[in-house]
């Protein structure tokens, strides 16, 4: 037999072309990474400025001119109200004009990114030092000291994502990609319903009294872990069911490829790149992230849009599945599960 027969015979087109969208993926995560983080700087970050009215008006307006425009600054009240809306999730930092003298107060919150609030407290440094002035820095919702850079948050909802896609594509590789009939279908949401609730409480339990690596409540962090895994694997189950054993390269896509990067971990929202911006509260790991900062420093408060999206994509996910699988079609036999099983 020659070479090329022997080629052949070793690779079958669907084989070439699962290479080739592993390539694709390949390069498409790399595209996504370092698009997303090679150069952070922020953006149209949401700050208050609190000060006496003429002096409010004119230092507003000096903000909202610097080069690049990384602050949306706007008036609030008092300092009291400041820290109300960093802790409300309204803004993520706020300049506190002291009129008595020469020292000014930043308001930062370390617990939603210290990259952020390290970014804020060298732009007001500058802007006061125009003015022959200085500031002062005070965190009114600190990372934990055990929480280097505010990553443990965004760590444990990336793991929590890798549980639930391993699973749902452990489900499909073993039994078809495709469930059979309807029942098959409930009992693998079932089974992901299960590993979801100990996943959750695992990686709560890890965190919190293992490491002490975030603070806030153990079952808050469990019910978001659980929701988070579930949806995940939901969608993962979902994109099985209508495009076979591929879905489980487009869910890597979404959550892995956009999500990951645009979650908001390494560098907050705001420094972000536009594209990463806008899609990461949509996905899985940037809700989860968001969610999981807000038990952590911030009382909770701001999950109600995170919360809605994690449970969109676990409704969509999981109807997706059972309507697919109550269509009474039996299913093919899946060619590309039939070479990895192989």
């Amino acid at each position: 037999m020659s070479l090329v027969d022997e080629l052949k015979s070793a690779v079958t087109p669907r084989a070439a072309l699962l290479v080739v969208g592993v390539f694709a993926l390949q390069l498409l995560f790399i595209t996504s990474y370092v698009g997303a983080l090679h150069n952070p700087k922020p953006v149209d970050v949401p700050f208050g400025v609190v000060a006496p009215e003429q002096v409010a008006d004119r230092l507003v307006g000096q903000l909202e001119k610097l080069p690049g425009d990384p602050l949306d600054p706007r008036t609030v009240a008092s300092a009291d109200e400041a820290r109300d809306k960093i802790l409300n999730r309204e803004i993520d930092g706020a300049l506190v004009v002291n009129p008595a003298g020469r020292t000014d107060t930043l308001l930062v919150a370390s617990g939603g990114g210290t990259v952020l609030s390290s970014a804020l407290e060298k732009i007001t440094t500058r802007v006061v030092a125009t003015q022959q002035r200085t500031v002062r820095t005070v965190d009114v919702a600190p990372a934990s000291p055990q929480d280097f850079d505010g990553l443990s948050a965004f760590y444990l909802v990336v793991g929590w994502c890798v549980g639930g896609y391993i699973c749902a594509a452990i489900l499909a590789i073993s039994a078809g990609s495709r469930p059979a009939n309807r029942e098959r279908a409930v009992i693998r949401l079932g089974v992901l319903a299960v590993y979801s609730v100990l996943g959750g409480l695992g990686g709560a339990v890890i965190v919190g009294p293992i490491l002490d690596a975030l603070p806030g409540s153990v079952a808050a962090l469990w019910g978001l872990g659980a929701l988070v895994v579930f949806a995940v694997g939901a969608a993962t189950l979902a994109l099985q069911s209508v495009f076979g054993i591929v879905g489980i390269g487009l869910a890597i896509l979404l959550v892995v490829v956009l999500g990951n990067p645009s979650a908001g971990g390494a560098f907050p929202a705001p420094m972000l790149p536009p594209f990463w911006k806008a899609i990461g509260p949509a996905l899985p790991p940037g809700a989860g992230t968001w969610a999981a900062r807000s038990i952590a420093y911030f009382k909770g408060n701001d999950m109600t849009a995170s919360m809605l999206v994690l449970s969109a994509w676990a409704v969509v996910g999981s109807a997706v599945t059972l309507v697919l699988a109550s269509m009474g079609r039996k299913p093919e036999a899946d060619p590309i599960a039939a070479e990895v099983e192989r």
